[in-house]
């Protein structure tokens, strides 16, 4: 942690000057990440014999070849706690530092009290400690990183940094058209002033926003309801406005002034992989580049970003923020110094692109979190397994307290180690949380 004293804010600084400092002239961004998945997972190609499809249809068609499956003792809430530990224990910092927690999700527990309220006690955040929760389907975690980006830059963290955790579980009906972009994670990170894994571009972004009815989930349902093209249509509107008014403030509308200001990668949102190769070429006609160039383009500066999330699947809030993660375990000594970009899009629909650039730092401090640990610690499902979860959703949230044996004795899931575990609902109806 770097609790420097700020130096005075000066006149306003150029585009070019921005581009690597805030406004004040001060270098903020993320600090550090980490992510948390659920114990098990589903092979797609598990799921595809089963329902009678060539695995190529999910696995190629998707770029998904396997989805995170939650548990009953697993919820928006433990997800958001194993992750933010393993950035807390990863990158050395201290809980005391925390002066903001928000958490974006679309999965809430509770119609009143948030999930960050659960985040702050399980992680003894301190008192004085500003925490909230943010909802915009998949838009919720930049909400919650541009406040915290702009918490700082105004003066209120008096150095201290911010947590902002993405959390949901993604769940369609069971044989449905979604149900194999399915998925379930979180991802934690530190935002702070002299960051050591991006610096970002504070107040430099290009937003969209629109009232439309792609994907929702009403209050009475678990699985949610989507318009499938429409969704993507409006994915790629929203990717157009949202760049285009990224480049205007920017003036880059006739090109980057130079080519130390290209991007030479972007992260997307990514639902699925293929959504966001759509993307890509989406934005390289508005660029310009013809379809070869586009390809090329794409498997230079997008795909290191999608190997993580082909791994885990949909997490909705979370899923640009583990492309970034993808995108730095990979290439991140490569890239240092250079400027990347990042589009996030959330149904409804609200869309934002910004742009930072990567820290000599990165590369070594990805590799002291460990951050693909937890793909390793996970099992495999088979399908039965699998069914018999997905089953067992619509009871998890009215599960009594006292039955914390039986998900014990859920057995073929449960693993000893020291992850957050919810545990059901007391005779108060308050939900039950507790780190073994």
């Amino acid at each position: 942690m770097n609790n420097e004293t700020r130096s005075a804010p000066s006149a306003t600084p150029s585009p070019s000057q921005t581009s690597q400092t805030g406004p004040t002239g001060r270098r903020i961004g993320i600090d550090a990440m980490a992510f948390a998945v659920p114990r098990g997972y589903l092979d797609l190609a598990d799921l595809a014999q089963v329902r009678g499809v060539p695995a190529a249809k999910y696995v190629q068609g998707l770029g998904v070849t396997q989805m995170s499956v939650a548990a009953p003792d697993e919820d928006p809430v433990t997800l958001a706690t194993d992750a933010a530990r393993r950035l807390l224990r990863g990158a050395g910092v201290d809980p005391s530092q925390i002066g903001l927690c928000i958490v974006g999700t679309e999965t809430a527990v509770d119609h009143s009290k948030p999930v960050a309220s659960y985040l702050h006690g399980l992680l003894g955040l301190p008192s004085a400690c500003r925490v909230f929760e943010t909802k915009h389907a998949c838009f919720g975690g930049t909400a919650g990183l541009q406040n915290a980006l702009d918490w700082i830059a105004a003066g209120s963290a008096r150095g201290r940094s911010a947590l902002i955790v993405c959390t949901d579980i993604a769940r369609y009906s069971l044989n449905s058209p979604g149900e194999p972009t399915q998925g379930a994670g979180a991802v934690a990170m530190l935002i702070s002033e002299n960051p050591r894994l991006i610096d970002l571009e504070v107040g430099r972004t290009g937003c969209f926003a629109a009232n439309v009815h792609d994907f929702w989930r009403p209050l009475y349902r678990k699985d949610a309801l989507v318009d499938g093209h429409f969704s993507v249509q409006c994915y790629l509107d929203a990717l157009a406005g949202a760049y285009a008014e990224w480049r205007g403030v920017n003036g880059e509308t006739g090109g980057p002034a130079s080519e130390s200001d290209r991007l030479v990668r972007t992260c997307y949102h990514v639902p699925y992989g293929k959504m966001a190769r759509k993307a890509h070429q989406r934005r390289c006609q508005i660029d310009g580049l013809d379809e070869a160039a586009a390809d090329a383009s794409y498997q230079r500066e997008v795909e290191p970003s999608l190997r993580l999330p082909s791994q885990v699947g949909n997490i909705y809030t979370g899923s640009l923020y583990l492309a970034l993660l993808s995108l730095l375990h990979h290439e991140a000594a490569e890239l240092a110094g250079q400027r990347i970009g990042l589009f996030s899009y959330g149904s409804g629909c609200a869309a934002e692109f910004f742009a930072g650039r990567v820290r000599p730092e990165a590369a070594a401090l990805l590799a002291a979190i460990d951050v693909t640990a937890p793909l390793r610690e996970r099992q495999r499902l088979t399908f039965a397994q699998y069914e018999e979860l997905r089953k067992g959703d619509a009871q998890a949230d009215q599960r009594p307290a006292d039955a914390a044996g039986e998900i014990e004795r859920g057995a073929a899931l449960h693993l000893v180690d020291q992850r957050p575990r919810y545990f059901g609902i007391d005779p108060q109806e308050r939900r039950i949380y507790a780190v073994q």
